[in-house]
């Protein structure tokens, strides 16, 4: 290596850079803790701010910025049943039971450790394997793509408790929502009914506020009971509960990561699908199935470590190929562009030094999220227990007018993210939950467009189906995952019964 350690470690932990990494975890978190303000939007308003800083110094701000705001997105998931970002969709899945149940207080807990474990396995990934992860990256064609989203939409089984049927044809009516617009390969307008604002399709973001939120919203106001259960006093953070769940779930975490890290490197994928993959993969390798969904602590930590190792694996490809892995890593690309860095093989020979200031101060700033994590979502969980729905719901509803508008600057989102709220509020009452839409919804653009690439591929090869499976072993494997998901559930119900048939003939 081209640079002295010394000299690295001495830039990154200086007092200046520090103080950047805190006020950027702080920003990010605060600004991720907002329904539809994202942390591609968090970065994109903050990058000016960076360009009269010295490039390591203004990396490690819009890095520290970057964790905090996919942490941050776990607020809102908990507290208020709303992904504050599209990455916290899984978080809701058993976030909000706990907090429901008045264990909000270990669900901020287990969330802040659970990211900041994901967060460091990602950033020591970024440091050491970064050349290696990249050429696996680039191993992943438009078929594997196609695989991994319907390795998502296995998902749909799961969530739908007690009524798979409704649950599949949730997920049917978000797939058919994700084709609104014009189709991204090929050019078709589809179901838009003349409406010119159809033609983008329907926001991922918008609609996750208003399929979320506005139904929460809604039965805050019917309902005379308090929103959350007051958490009893004394209890502080509950933070030797919540590392006793950890150490419980320490494979979970490690695996967790390890799938979000390999994501995030894959440019498009992002938090959400490495959040809804871990979360399916804990709950089939779970002992008890059947707690997912209804406030698992193994499923929040999947899910909270899997989304913030995103963050590290999200720039091996930046800084290796100069292939952004997420919207967020595009941003810095963009920003690493100004301040005269070239990215590619020789930015770890020639510019060493910068990057890896840079990624000692993201791992510094991941740390800094358990302090500062560990206080903020104390104090959140507080004030939305303590405060009188009176206040809340119009606070809320206020957050998700401003969030869904600030993503286009366009009043149409406002209108989306209602329209589908009230939709979502109808489908609950006839016993339709959100989840299966939003996984059919954001799942569907992204099997779509693996799916036809890999058809145009095939076709032009004369062999579709070698394309899409035979000819690929990583689809072999993303397949094989498939099946075991779907399979493993069955078979655990076969030797149950089996189990009860023998214990009720040994009773005879």
């Amino acid at each position: 290596m081209a640079f002295d350690i010394g000299s690295v470690l001495a830039q990154a932990i200086s007092p200046f850079n520090l103080l950047l990494a805190l006020l950027g975890v702080v920003l990010g978190t605060v600004i991720g803790a907002l329904p539809g303000l994202s942390a591609t939007m968090a970065i994109a308003v903050l990058v000016p701010f960076t360009f009269a800083m010295d490039p390591a110094s203004g990396l490690i701000m819009l890095g520290a910025i970057y964790t905090g705001a996919i942490y941050g997105g776990a607020y809102a998931a908990i507290l208020v049943n709303t992904p504050g970002t599209p990455s916290a969709i899984a978080t809701t899945f058993d976030g909000f039971p706990m907090a429901k149940r008045g264990d909000g207080d270990l669900a901020m807990t287990l969330a802040t450790l659970a990211s900041v474990i994901g967060g460091v396995i990602g950033a020591i990934a970024l440091m050491t394997l970064s050349p290696l992860l990249a050429n696996i990256a680039l191993a992943f064609q438009s078929s594997e793509y196609f695989w991994l989203a319907i390795l998502g939409l296995t998902l749909i089984a799961s969530l739908s408790t007690g009524n798979v049927l409704k649950g599949l044809i949730g997920g049917a009516f978000g797939l058919i929502l994700s084709m609104i617009g014009v189709a991204v390969v090929g050019g078709d307008v589809r179901m838009t009914f003349g409406i010119s604002g159809l033609l983008g399709g329907i926001d991922i973001v918008s609609a996750l506020i208003g399929l979320y939120c506005i139904p929460v919203l809604i039965d805050m106001v019917a309902r005379p009971d308090r929103h959350l259960e007051p958490a009893p006093l004394g209890r502080g953070f509950r933070f030797f509960e919540a590392l006793g769940h950890c150490a419980t779930n320490a494979f979970n975490l490690f695996r967790s990561s390890v799938i979000g890290t390999v994501v995030g490197i894959l440019p498009g994928a992002g938090g959400s699908i490495a959040s809804l993959v871990s979360y399916s993969e804990a709950r089939r390798a779970s002992r008890h199935p059947e707690r997912f969904g209804t406030g698992e602590p193994g499923g929040l930590l999947a899910t909270e470590s899997a989304n913030n190792a995103t963050v590290g694996g999200g720039f091996i490809p930046t800084l290796v190929l100069g292939i952004p892995g997420t919207p967020p890593d595009a941003v810095i690309l963009g920003a690493l562009l100004v301040q005269g860095i070239r990215t590619g093989p020789e930015l770890f020979t020639q510019q060493s030094g910068i990057v890896y200031i840079f990624m000692l101060g993201l791992l510094i700033a991941t740390v800094m999220m358990l302090p500062v994590g560990l206080l903020i979502g104390r104090y959140a969980y507080r004030f939305i227990v303590n405060t009188p729905k009176a206040l809340l719901v119009p606070l809320i509803a206020f957050m998700t007018v401003v969030g869904s508008f600030a993503i286009h600057s366009n009043p149409h989102d406002v209108l989306v993210m209602v329209s589908m709220g009230a939709l979502g509020w109808l489908l609950s009452l006839a016993g339709f939950g959100p989840s299966p839409i939003v996984l059919g919804l954001v799942l569907g653009q992204i099997a779509e467009q693996g799916f036809m690439r890999a058809y145009m591929i095939g076709g032009a090869r004369g062999n579709f189906g070698g394309q899409l499976l035979f000819d690929r072993p990583i689809s072999w494997a993303i397949f094989a995952l498939i099946i075991i998901t779907l399979g493993l559930p069955l078979w655990r119900q076969l030797r149950q019964r089996k189990a009860k048939g023998k214990e009720a003939t040994n009773d005879i």
